[in-house]
C-alpha cells in the first residue's frame, strides 16, 4: 500500500523535475553571461596597461594590441625608476596612509557610536549638520582649507595632508549605520559588570562592528590612497609629492630628465608607472575581498 503511494509521488516529481530545471537554469546562464562581460569590459584596460608596460615603446604605438612574449623587456620599468621619484612618492603616500587612514578607522566609529547609542541635546541636529557636509562639492572647500594652512604655516607638510578630511561625514554615517544594529542588551550587560562607556565602545562594540570596519578600511583606504586634488594644491614641492601627483607630472619629468623623449618613450614609462601604483590596490583588493564584502553588507543595515 506504501508503495503505492509513493510511485505517484515519485513519477510526479520525475515529470515535472526535467522541466523545472532548464527554466531555473536559463535566467542564471544569463547572469553569468553578463557577468563575464562585465568582467571583460573592465579587466580588459587593466590587462592592456599591464601587458604593454613590458613591452617596447615603439611596438606600444606602432601594434598596440600585439602581443609577443619573446620581445618583452624591462626597459620601462628601469628607466621609470631613473627619471621619476615614484618610490619617494609611494613613501609619502604610504605615511598619509597610515596615519590620516588610522585616526579615520578610530574617530569615525566613536563619533559613530555617540550618535547611535546616545541620547543628547541637539543630536539630530548635529548628525544633520554632518550629513549636510556631505553635499558641498570638494571644490568649494579647496579655497577655504588652503587659506587655513596657509595660515598655520602647514602648506608642503603631512600635517596639511593628513588632518584635513581625517573625519569625513560619510564614515561616521557608514559606522553610526552599523552600530545601530548592535543591541542595546549588550550594552546595558557591560555597564552592569562595571565596563567604563570607553571600555563598552573598545571591548564589546568594536568586535561586533568588525564587518563594517573592514569594508571602511578598504573604502577608506582606495580614497587616500588614489586623492590627487588636495595633495596637488596643498603639497605642491616635489618633496611632499603623493603618488598620485608624481604620476601627473611623469610625462614632464620624463621629457626634462630626457630632452627630446619621443611619445613612445613617454607612453611606456606612463604604463609601467601606472602598474607599479595599481599593484598595490589589486593585492589589497584580493586579501581583502571577502571582509569588503561582509562590510557593504554590514553597512547596509538600517539603524
Amino acid at each position: 500500500m506504501t508503495d503505492t503511494l509513493l510511485r505517484p509521488t515519485a513519477q510526479a516529481a520525475a515529470s515535472t523535475s526535467p522541466e523545472r530545471r532548464p527554466r531555473a537554469a536559463r535566467p542564471a546562464i544569463g547572469s553569468h553571461v553578463f557577468l563575464m562581460l562585465l568582467l571583460f569590459a573592465f579587466l580588459a584596460p587593466v590587462v592592456w596597461a599591464l601587458v604593454s608596460s613590458f613591452k617596447q615603446p615603439n611596438d606600444i604605438v606602432r601594434d598596440p594590441l600585439g602581443f609577443d612574449v619573446t620581445t618583452f623587456t624591462l626597459d620601462n620599468f628601469t628607466a621609470m625608476f631613473e627619471d621619476v621619484p615614484i618610490l619617494h612618492g609611494f613613501l609619502n603616500t604610504a605615511v598619509v596612509l597610515v596615519v590620516k587612514g588610522g585616526i579615520t578607522l578610530f574617530f569615525a566609529p566613536l563619533a559613530a557610536f555617540a550618535f547611535a547609542k546616545y541620547q543628547f541635546i541637539g543630536k539630530n541636529v548635529i548628525f544633520g549638520a554632518v550629513l549636510i557636509t556631505l553635499m558641498l562639492p570638494t571644490i568649494v572647500l579647496i579655497i577655504p582649507l588652503l587659506l587655513e594652512m596657509k595660515t598655520l604655516g602647514w602648506v608642503n607638510t603631512y600635517q596639511a595632508l593628513i588632518l584635513p578630511g581625517a573625519v569625513d561625514a560619510f564614515a561616521i554615517f557608514w559606522m553610526r549605520q552599523v552600530i545601530s544594529a548592535v543591541p542595546d542588551e549588550l550594552l546595558d550587560a557591560a555597564r552592569v559588570d562595571g565596563c567604563s562607556e570607553f571600555g563598552i565602545f573598545w571591548r564589546v562594540v568594536v568586535p561586533v562592528i568588525r564587518p563594517g570596519l573592514a569594508g571602511l578600511a578598504v573604502l577608506t583606504i582606495m580614497n587616500i590612497y588614489n586623492d590627487f586634488v588636495w595633495p596637488v594644491i596643498v603639497a605642491s614641492s616635489e618633496r611632499m609629492a603623493t603618488l598620485q601627483v608624481v604620476l601627473s607630472t611623469l610625462a614632464q619629468n620624463i621629457t626634462g630628465n630626457r630632452i627630446g623623449a619621443d611619445y613612445a618613450t613617454v607612453t611606456g614609462e606612463l604604463l609601467a608607472a601606472s602598474s607599479v601604483a595599481l599593484i598595490p590596490l589589486l593585492v589589497l583588493f584580493i586579501v581583502l575581498q571577502r571582509h569588503f564584502i561582509n562590510g557593504i553588507l554590514a553597512g547596509s543595515v538600517k539603524g
